[in-house]
């Protein structure tokens, strides 16, 4: 079975509503930049680049969708400003399709050579790591796997506590040490109780407050070769969440995030919360990672793998 099943008709809604606001801002602003006008000109590129950047697209990236729609302005002579949204579209989507983000919307979580699927999660405070680990958690009980958690972010007994609550919640086994445990040793007991109780699927948090500083390489480091020790290639996903409303703050810790371990999975939340839903254009483009899940609710269900199509369409659908 698919992991977290079909793209549903409900889903799809939680997804339209989720980018509302980001559609309200993005095409209010295009509108009023084409109205009386009839053709795309270099007034109307010039404006288009200001509301993509504004819409934290990202500068680099915002420079390749105008790039590609001057070409098409060039190629195509006469390029109407009704067409303006079907062409944006377009590049978009095949700005998405060419990065590194593979199409994962049939991805399902196996176990690894008979040992856990391995989910080392990293992060600031703040971005909702604990939230999106127990939403992650519950979607994968649903689909019949076996997880358990290791509570391995040990700097702040709140984000224990808080993973604890949902482990709960959701039903799953928590391994902890409380807070001030040394995380390698919470994240080898994980694996190793995870491995003898014949778990699918492992998630580790990790502590989020030292983004910027050169013990969190460090720390991670070692994590990653305590997991190694146990399961031999753990961790097998490291998975980033960002918060999407931070816009490109989100960008910034995702490139300090990639140089402190090897990030190959991103997690944006929170996009149901703000305009900015375009930052998953500019990350996605920019850090050639894959965006794999988009928080797009407070609800246990409103974590969804993310679908680079289906957010397409549902940014540009009116």
């Amino acid at each position: 079975m698919a992991f977290f099943g079909l793209f549903s008709k409900e889903k799809k809604e939680t997804l339209d509503k989720g980018l509302e606001k980001t559609k309200q801002s993005f095409f209010s602003k295009i509108a009023r930049t084409i109205v009386g006008k009839s053709k795309v000109d270099d007034e109307i590129l010039d404006n288009l680049e200001e509301i993509l950047i504004t819409s934290d697209v990202g500068v680099e990236t915002t420079l390749k969708i105008i790039e590609r729609i001057e070409d098409r302005v060039s190629r195509d002579k006469f390029l109407g400003t009704a067409e303006l949204n079907r062409v944006l579209k377009e590049e978009i989507a095949g700005l998405l399709s060419e990065n590194n983000s593979n199409d994962i919307s049939g991805f399902t979580y196996a176990k690894q050579n008979g040992d856990p699927y391995v989910i080392m999660v990293v992060g600031v405070n703040g971005v909702g790591k604990t939230t999106t680990i127990g939403k992650l958690a519950h979607h994968l009980k649903d689909e019949g796997k076996k997880v358990v958690l290791g509570a391995a972010d040990t700097f702040r007994a709140a984000a224990v506590d808080q993973l604890i609550i949902w482990a709960e919640r959701v039903g799953v086994p928590i391994i902890q040490q409380g807070m001030g445990a040394d995380p390698a040793s919470v994240a080898f007991d994980a694996l190793s109780s995870a491995k003898a109780q014949g778990a699918d699927v492992v998630i580790i948090d990790t502590a989020g407050r030292l983004h910027n500083k050169v013990n969190l390489m460090n720390e991670l480091s070692k994590i990653r070769r305590v997991m190694e020790k146990v399961i031999p290639g753990a961790p097998h996903e490291v998975l980033l969440v960002l918060d999407g409303s931070t816009g490109q703050n989100a960008f910034e810790q995702a490139k300090q995030f990639s140089a402190a371990t090897n990030i190959n999975a991103l997690a944006i939340t929170k996009l149901d919360g703000t305009a900015k839903g375009g930052v998953v254009i500019g990350i996605s483009d920019q850090m050639k990672i894959p965006v794999k899940y988009i928080g797009v609710g407070e609800g246990i269900n409103d974590l969804q793998l993310f679908n680079r199509e289906e957010y397409v369409e549902s940014l540009f659908s009116e």
